[in-house]
């Protein structure tokens, strides 16, 4: 996670962090806003496009449509990449969850392509996009009436609250930045470092529910007291699962570099649009977009796909991840790598219908999470988030170590700076 250290203040006082936290706390209130803002326009305008308009028009919007809105979209995108202004920032491929500030003028832009990436179907979340927009907003506040806040402080309070708001709990802030604040070379403890953080994350989490959006709410079986197999069980899962990522993860740069071979923007977007229409055709709308509602499909009834079924599922989504990721989409990897975690859980499930359902998903989860994120906690916290079952935390806990020697040695989910080709665009 590429992010400056804070410049703490050794002389940490209970009155200092006390008048600091109300800055914190409207930075979590606002940056929920604007994601709920996102939410609600990319809901409205997805409406229009899957439902409203194949009615209208008397056509299957599970049919030749998904090909059409998909490509449409693709070109769509790359005309807003190619002539707005800052071309919508950086490529979403060669970013980690947390970036340096982006310039204020390219947030319309970046805004827009996200916007139209999310209404379209495009298998990628809005987690990137929306710590960027939120994080170059807070920043430019901060500077111009704030300006003893460092830009490395508003950055993390900025970012703190998104990901609070789009998990609906400063707990998984707090795990995201625990290990980057501790490393800071700072007078106070861990918990002086976190206080502001974990202000801002709590104000975005309750604004967010104070608005009708808590992000995960699936209802699973019960897990129960753990059992003494459970541990190498679960490890198992887990490890399978990184595997499958690790070799997406092999892939991505071959699909990334292919995809750029095209050159231009809106020749990317729009073949890259194309083959996710392809894709979704063949796969169906639960292939489709970000995967935090198609989860709930999938765990509403899991009986409802044979173990093939949920084996093309998962293998789609996967290609579906790499492609949006390599076509110039804006948007983040994290939401639809739980969605691959839970179809290969449910996979596991059906296969061998003995084992518990909440473990194998959640270690299912756990693995493809690491492999995206490169994050013991975040891995943790969304595989313990998606069951909902705290008493599955023991096991995940062990179960994330082996996990965790698979990928510690191997390169991030991301295209690094030194091999990635810019495609050409003109101001």
């Amino acid at each position: 996670m590429t992010l400056a250290p804070t410049e703490t203040d050794p002389n940490v006082t209970p009155r200092r962090l006390l008048l600091l936290a109300i800055p914190a706390l409207l930075v979590g209130i606002v940056s929920a806003l604007i994601l709920w803002t996102l939410d609600r326009a990319a809901d409205a305008l997805s409406n229009v496009i899957w439902d409203a308009a194949p009615t209208a028009l008397g056509v299957d919007p599970n049919g030749w449509w998904i090909i059409l809105v998909l490509t449409v979209t693709g070109l769509a995108v790359g005309i807003a990449l190619q002539v707005l202004p800052g071309h919508g920032g950086a490529d979403s491929a060669t970013t980690e969850l947390v970036a340096p500030p982006l310039p204020l003028k390219t947030l319309p832009g970046l805004a827009l392509v996200t916007l139209l990436g999310l209404a379209g179907g495009v298998s990628l979340g809005p987690e990137n996009p929306i710590i960027a927009t939120n994080t170059a907003i807070m920043v430019a506040v901060f500077a111009r009436f704030l300006p003893a806040v460092t830009p490395q402080v508003s950055t993390l309070l900025a970012a703190s609250a998104t990901i609070g708001a789009l998990f609906g709990t400063p707990v998984a802030a707090a795990l995201v930045f625990t290990g980057l604040v501790a490393a800071v070379r700072a007078g106070g403890s861990l918990w002086d470092k976190l206080f502001l953080p974990l202000a801002a994350a709590g104000a975005a989490s309750i604004t967010m529910h104070l608005l009708g959006a808590p992000p995960f709410d699936f209802d699973m079986p019960a897990y129960g007291p753990p059992q003494a197999g459970d541990i190498l069980i679960g490890a198992l899962v887990a490890c399978a699962v990184t595997v499958v990522g690790l070799i997406a993860l092999y892939l991505f740069p071959l699909v990334y570099k292919t995809m750029h071979a095209l050159r231009h923007p809106i020749i990317i977007t729009t073949v890259g649009g194309l083959i996710l229409g392809i894709l979704g055709f063949i796969g169906g709308p639960i292939t489709m977009f970000r995967g935090l509602t198609q989860m709930g499909e999938l765990l509403k009834d899991p009986t409802q796909y044979d173990a093939g079924q949920l084996a093309i599922i998962a293998g789609i989504k996967i290609v579906a991840l790499l492609v949006a990721a390599s076509a110039l989409f804006r948007g983040g990897r994290v939401f639809p790598a739980a969605f691959i975690g839970v179809a290969l859980g449910l996979l596991v499930s059906a296969l061998f219908p003995g084992l518990s359902i909440s473990l194998v998903v959640a270690c299912a989860v756990l693995g493809m999470v690491l492999v995206v994120a490169r994050d013991g906690w975040l891995a943790l916290f969304v595989a313990v988030a998606i069951p909902g079952d705290i008493a599955l935390l023991p096991v995940l806990c062990l179960v994330v170590l082996p996990a965790w020697l698979l990928v510690s040695q191997v390169p991030q989910f991301r295209i690094l700076p030194a091999a990635t080709t810019e495609p050409r665009v003109t101001a």
